[in-house]
C-alpha cells in the first residue's frame, strides 16, 4: 500500500471516533419494527415514516430510535424536533 493511503487510513480511524464530526442534513433508512420493515427520512429538516402512528402523530417509535442512536450526527432540531424525543 501506498503511504499516502496508509495515511488516510488512519485519519479515517481517528474521525471514526468522533461522531460529532459528521452533520447529517438528509438521510434514508430502512428500520426493521416488530411488525414490519419502515422506511424513516429526515429531509430538509422534516422527519418521514411510513408507518401508521406517523401518519397519524407525526412522531414514532422508529424516529426517536434513531433520534437517539444517532443524535452526535444529526442536526440539534432533528433530535428535539419530534414528540417525547430526547436529546
Amino acid at each position: 500500500m501506498r503511504s499516502s493511503l496508509i495515511g488516510k487510513i488512519e485519519k479515517a480511524k481517528l474521525y471514526a471516533q468522533e461522531p460529532d464530526r459528521v452533520t447529517l442534513s438528509s438521510f434514508t433508512a430502512q428500520f426493521r419494527g416488530e411488525n414490519d420493515n419502515y422506511k424513516v427520512s429526515y429531509i430538509e429538516g422534516e422527519w418521514y415514516c411510513s408507518c401508521r402512528f406517523f401518519s397519524q402523530w407525526g412522531t414514532c417509535s422508529h424516529i426517536m430510535a434513531i433520534q437517539q442512536v444517532m443524535s452526535p450526527m444529526l442536526p440539534e432540531e432533528a433530535v428535539t424536533s419530534a414528540v417525547g424525543s430526547q436529546t
